[in-house]
C-alpha cells in the first residue's frame, strides 16, 4: 500500500497488551482514513447506546493517507469515539506536529478499548533500527494530577525529547464532559469531551516517535502539485496572508460588523468592546511571532505571552472561537484575560468553545436571577475578566460550583429548570457564528452529527468570508443543497488528513468545485488508487451516512436536529441581522430530501445500498 501503512496498533488497556492488526485494502479505499476509518471500526465494534464513560466505548486516534505527506497542511488527525457531553459522536481534529509523528510510527490508527486499573501512558518508538516499532505502555501514576505541559516535559524525558505528546490535564482526570485532549502542549482535540473518555480509561497521554514516512505511488509528481497548491491557496488574502499576519484572530471584526458575532450568550450578535479582542490588538500587545503546524505554510497559529497583571502567561492563542466564546460570549473585552483563560484550557485540558458558552450560560442565568449567587460561591456577572478566570479553574478541578459547569451549559441550565438557556445542538455549543445571520450555519448546526460544529462543515467561508465567492447569509433558499455539499466535503477532508485551512480555498458556492479534483490528485499520487472526483465525494457521503446511522442507533431522532429556542423564536435584537430568526423548518425537510433520506431523517434503504452500506 502507498500512503497508508495499512497497520492499525490496538491496545487493550484491561489486559494491558497491544496487537497490530492489517487493514483491508477494499475498506482502506471505501473509507479513505482518519475520521472514516474511525467510523467504521467505532459503528462495528461499539454499541450505540453504549456509556460513553464505560470500558466498552472505544477512542481512536487516526490519521490519513495524506497525514505525513508533502500534501499542503497534511498533517492532521482525528480522535473519534462516543460523546460523554453530547450522547452523540465526537470526531475531533488536530494538527501540530504530534500528527505526523504518529503516523510516522508505522501505524495510520490507534485503537484504545478497555480500561487501566491505574494511570498509564503508551510510548510507541519506530527508531528506524529495530526490526519492528517498539510499544509500551507504562505506569503514569507519577503523572496524575499533572497539567499538560509538565506532563509534556516529564514523559519526554522519560522517553526522547525528539518524540511528540498528546496528553489529558485535570480536567481528562476528573471526567470533564468538555476535556480535551491536547497535543504539543498548545494544540487541541477539543470538542465532545474526548478527553474525558480518556480520563475515563485511565489513560494521560500518548508518546510518538517515527521514521516511517508513508511511501507514495508517484512521489515527483505529488511534491509538484504540493508547490502548486501551496502558492495558490498562500495568494489568496482571505485564506492564506491574513492567516501568517492576524492567524484567524482577524474573524472578530467580520463577525461583529455582520451582527453574529455570539455576545451575552447569544442575546446579541453586535459586542460593544469587539476592537478590544480582535487581531490587532491581539499582535500589538501580546503576539511573540505565528507558529505553523508542522510544514504547513499558512502559518495560522499564534505564539502569545501576556503581561498584564493578574493575567500573565505564555503560550499559544487565542484562536478566533476562543476569543468569541470566552470574550464577547462572556461580555469579557479584556483580551489578556481572555489569553489568559485559553492557556488555562491548554494547560488543564478543555475545550474552549464549550467552556466559554457554558459559563456564559451560567452568566445570564446569574443575571436573571435563576441560579443564586450563594451557589456560585462570588459574583459571576457578564463582562467579569476575574470571574472567567476563576471559572475556568473551578471547572477543571470540578471544584465548588466548578463541579455544575464542567456537565456543559444543557445540563447546567437544565438543573435549574431553564434548558433554553444553553446555546446548544445535540448539546453541543455553538461556535462563534451567530446562525441567525447565517441561515446556512444554522441548518449545519442541527444536522451536524456531532452537534454544533462549525468544523463538520463550515458554509461561514462562504456567507461571511466570501470564499471563494459570496452568498446570500440572511436567506435559506438553497442552503439545504449548500450544507449537503459542504459536509461531504468536509468529510473527505477529514479523511484525508489535509486541513480545511487549505481546503475550503477550492470551495465554489453550493457545489463543490477543485476541491475533489485537487484532493483526488493528491490522493492518486499518493496512494495510486484511481479516486475519481465524484468517487471521493461519494466516500465522503459514505462516511456522514455511517455517521448518521450511528446516531440513530444511538437513539437520535429528527426531533434532536434542532436548535435553542432562542435561535428558532428570538429575533436578532439588532445589527445587520436585526429581526431575523432561523427558519429552520424550511430547510430541513429540503435537507433530508437532498440527501436521500425519509422525512425523519433516516437515510433510505435505496441510498445506503447505492453508498455501499447495505446489501
Amino acid at each position: 500500500m502507498h500512503g497508508w501503512h495499512g497497520k492499525i496498533l490496538r491496545v487493550n488497556l484491561t489486559e494491558q497488551t497491544t496487537s497490530v492488526e492489517e487493514v483491508d485494502p477494499q475498506m482502506a479505499k471505501d473509507f479513505i482514513g482518519g475520521r472514516g476509518w474511525a467510523i467504521k471500526y467505532l459503528y462495528d465494534e461499539v454499541d450505540p447506546k453504549v456509556d460513553p464513560m464505560a470500558p466498552e466505548n472505544k477512542l481512536i486516534f487516526a490519521t490519513g493517507p495524506l497525514t505525513a505527506t508533502p500534501a499542503p497542511t497534511g498533517n492532521r488527525y482525528m480522535v473519534v469515539t462516543k460523546s460523554p457531553l453530547t450522547g452523540a459522536l465526537s470526531n475531533s481534529n488536530s494538527g501540530g506536529d504530534f500528527p505526523t509523528w504518529m503516523k510516522r510510527t508505522g501505524f495510520d490508527m490507534f485503537i484504545f478499548e478497555g480500561r487501566a486499573e491505574r494511570p498509564v501512558y503508551l510510548w510507541v518508538n519506530e527508531d528506524g533500527v529495530a526490526p519492528a516499532t517498539q510499544v509500551e505502555i507504562r505506569s503514569a501514576e507519577h503523572l496524575w494530577g499533572k497539567d499538560v505541559h509538565v506532563t509534556t516535559d516529564i514523559v519526554l524525558a522519560e522517553t526522547d525529547p525528539k518524540a511528540r505528546v498528546a496528553a489529558i490535564g485535570p480536567a481528562g482526570e476528573n471526567l470533564v464532559k468538555m476535556a480535551a485532549i491536547i497535543n504539543d502542549k498548545h494544540r487541541a482535540a477539543g470538542r465532545s469531551g474526548v478527553g474525558a473518555v480518556m480520563g475515563s480509561k485511565n489513560l494521560k497521554a500518548v508518546v510518538a516517535l517515527g521514521k516511517k514516512d508513508p511511501t507514495m505511488a508517484n512521489p515527483d509528481e505529488m511534491k509538484s502539485l504540493s508547490r502548486t497548491m501551496n502558492l495558490e491557496v498562500g495568494g489568496d488574502a482571505k485564506n492564506g496572508a491574513s492567516m501568517r499576519v492576524y492567524g484567524t484572530s482577524y474573524v472578530p471584526d467580520v463577525t461583529n460588523e455582520m451582527g453574529i458575532l455570539p455576545t451575552y450568550n447569544a442575546r446579541t450578535g453586535v459586542f460593544e468592546g469587539a476592537e478590544n479582542i480582535n487581531g490587532p490588538t491581539l499582535n500589538e500587545k501580546y503576539l511573540i511571532r505565528p507558529t505553523p503546524c508542522y510544514r504547513c505554510t499558512l502559518v495560522c497559529g499564534r505564539l502569545t505571552e501576556v503581561k498584564d497583571p493578574g493575567y500573565e502567561g505564555k503560550g499559544e492563542g487565542p484562536e478566533y472561537e476562543s476569543i468569541a466564546t470566552l470574550g464577547s460570549s462572556c461580555g469579557v473585552d479584556h483580551l489578556g484575560a481572555i489569553t489568559k483563560a485559553n492557556y488555562l484550557c491548554n494547560e488543564l485540558g478543555m475545550d474552549t468553545i464549550t467552556l466559554g458558552m457554558t459559563i456564559s450560560c451560567a452568566m445570564e442565568m446569574v443575571e436573571d436571577g435563576i441560579i443564586p449567587e450563594s451557589d456560585v460561591g462570588q459574583p459571576l456577572r457578564f463582562g467579569d475578566a476575574d470571574a472567567l478566570i476563576a471559572m475556568v479553574k473551578k471547572t477543571a478541578y470540578r471544584d465548588g460550583f466548578g463541579d455544575s459547569l464542567a456537565e456543559g451549559s444543557y445540563r447546567l441550565a437544565s438543573k435549574y429548570g431553564h434548558p433554553e438557556y444553553s446555546i446548544t445542538a445535540k448539546k453541543l455549543e455553538f461556535p462563534g457564528y451567530d446562525p441567525r445571520g447565517s441561515k446556512g450555519m444554522g441548518l449545519l448546526y442541527a444536522t451536524s452529527n456531532i452537534g454544533a460544529s462549525h468544523m463538520a462543515g463550515d458554509v461561514a467561508y462562504t456567507e461571511v468570508f466570501g470564499v471563494p465567492i459570496k452568498t446570500d447569509p440572511l436567506t435559506t433558499e438553497g442552503k439545504a443543497e449548500l450544507v449537503a455539499r459542504y459536509t461531504d466535503a468536509f468529510a473527505v477532508i477529514d479523511t484525508t488528513g489535509v486541513c480545511v485551512f487549505v481546503s475550503v480555498r477550492y470551495m465554489f458556492n453550493g457545489e463543490v468545485y477543485l476541491l475533489p479534483t485537487r484532493l483526488s490528485q493528491l490522493m492518486n499520487f499518493t496512494t495510486g488508487a484511481g479516486y475519481t472526483a465524484e468517487s471521493l465525494l461519494e466516500a465522503g457521503e459514505r462516511v456522514y451516512n455511517l455517521e448518521r446511522l450511528f446516531l440513530i442507533e444511538a437513539g437520535f431522532t429528527r426531533a434532536d436536529d434542532t436548535l435553542p429556542k432562542r435561535m428558532l423564536e428570538e429575533p436578532m435584537p439588532e445589527g445587520p441581522a436585526k429581526g431575523h430568526m432561523v427558519e429552520l423548518d424550511k430547510m430541513l425537510p429540503e435537507f433530508y430530501q437532498t440527501r436521500g433520506w425519509d422525512e425523519n431523517g433516516v437515510p433510505t434503504k435505496e441510498r445506503l445500498r447505492e453508498l455501499g452500506l447495505s446489501s
